[in-house]
């Protein structure tokens, strides 16, 4: 039997109400001996909670819900009381008095997947609904609570089955009339397989970027303004800005809002050779930021006599070229950058950190740079590096099983690992340690 844990579900602090859970088989009495007669299930009723002394608490609202019709499959009680520390300090301890233990991260929602109640993509969108700061991520979230992931799953699941039939009975009964075509049968719901799979491997990289932040790199030579346009871009005062070349030596990320998407923008380290440890350092992570970035804006003193591009191999056809410092005299940088825009594919922008309407004009361009790249007719299934690997792994799998068609006992083990690369997204097939990982990302009371 499992033990029954207790946590507050609200952030610590000075609320109007606070909400503490308890779940597991002591929950009821637990909640009794607190509160009395408890009101009938899934009904709110106002109770006077006391501590294990009889001294009262507070006064609030008891929910109880009987499992396994409840969050976590079991037993559960929800008390609603005022929000101040001292009342859910007294209500823990009250608690922890009787023996219970308090949760620990993710725990109440490790036990609505050990029990049926999500599976463990939607575990995963219940703690990226609590992480989202934007509508994008709220979205995507609630998508992903909504089963995207298991859908599809049960759909390529079909396929799994067809597939490994046909296989499995070449290898089980060779002396039996089977068609001789029997193994080309198997093609079909495996091209199938390997078009969705692929779709889905294809999209998980939009389903990172709208949850962890769509990145866009501020690079280029020393003094050439990204720490100024940072700034800008910030509203804030979120990089230090001086005439010494190299100041900045580290990453510095600013999130911003772009159409409902959450970005980062990062200014980084001058690009230029260096003997200071530090500084090339720097350099270094500068260009490992830049080159996973989903865009990259290389900046250009425009006022400059000549524009430093010995760096410019980090762009990708679509980035943007940026040439600063437009409110003063033009220098020969300028038309140089130009020349270099034309010749690699870039977008070419004129702007000075100082006028508001260039950098207003600067944030609707990476809008609708966001939005082309994040914005799909509907949301991503996959959505985590984790998603990823499995999908890669069953990707493989599934190539190699149609490569295989003229060894069916290979072909059959390869459909099979296939299926359990797939079954460990969802967590069908779960390693402990994948679990841990998972649940240690939640907050406690979730």
């Amino acid at each position: 039997m499992s033990s029954t844990i207790y946590a507050a579900s609200t952030a610590p602090g000075r609320a109007a109400v606070a909400v503490v859970r308890i779940s597991g088989p002591a929950s009821r009495p637990a909640a009794e001996a607190l509160a009395g007669a408890l009101p009938p299930p899934r009904q709110a009723g106002v109770r006077t909670l006391r501590s294990p002394a009889g001294e009262p608490i507070d006064r609030g609202l008891v929910l109880w819900f009987e499992g396994p019709a409840s969050y976590t499959g079991e037993d559960l009680v929800e008390f609603h009381v005022h929000g101040g520390p001292a009342v859910v300090a007294a209500l823990l301890e009250a608690l922890a008095a009787q023996g219970l233990r308090l949760a620990e991260p993710g725990e109440f929602t490790r036990r609505a997947f050990e029990r049926g109640k999500l599976d463990l993509t939607q575990a995963e969108g219940v703690a990226d609904l609590i992480e989202a700061e934007t509508a994008a991520q709220r979205r995507q979230a609630l998508d992903q609570l909504g089963g995207r992931m298991s859908q599809a799953q049960a759909r390529w699941r079909e396929d799994l089955i067809e597939a490994q039939a046909i296989f499995e009975a070449a290898v089980d009964f060779p002396d039996e009339e089977i068609p001789t075509d029997v193994l080309r049968r198997a093609e079909a719901p495996l091209r199938r397989l390997i078009a969705e799979v692929t779709a889905a491997l294809d999209d998980v990289r939009r389903g990172e970027r709208i949850r962890e932040g769509w990145r866009v790199a501020l690079v280029g030579a020393p003094n050439a303004g990204k720490s100024t346009l940072l700034n800008a871009l910030a509203g804030r005062e979120a990089a230090i800005v001086t005439a010494t070349p190299g100041t900045t030596r580290d990453i510095i990320e600013v999130p911003l809002q772009l159409a409902g998407y959450k970005a980062l923008v990062a200014d980084t380290a001058g690009l230029r050779e260096t003997q200071d440890e530090i500084e090339a350092e720097g350099v270094r992570r500068a260009r490992v930021w830049a080159e996973g970035a989903a865009l990259r804006l290389y900046l250009v003193d425009g006022s400059a006599a000549a524009g430093d591009f010995s760096n410019a191999d980090l762009l990708q056809r679509g980035d943007l070229l940026v040439v600063t410092k437009a409110d003063l005299p033009k220098g020969g940088a300028d038309a140089a950058a130009e020349a270099q825009a034309s010749a690699r594919g870039l977008e070419l922008v004129r702007l000075s950190a100082h006028r508001t309407d260039d950098v207003d004009g600067l944030i609707r361009r990476l809008a609708d740079r966001a939005v082309a790249d994040l914005a799909g007719s509907e949301p991503p299934a996959a959505t985590r590096q984790r998603h990823r690997e499995l999908l890669t792994e069953a990707l493989e799998r599934l190539e190699s099983a149609l490569a295989n068609d003229l060894a069916p006992e290979l072909a059959a083990e390869d459909v099979r690992l296939a299926g359990r690369a797939l079954d460990r997204i969802t967590g069908r097939i779960h390693p402990e340690d994948v679990l841990d990982r998972v649940f240690a990302a939640f907050c406690i009371g979730k």
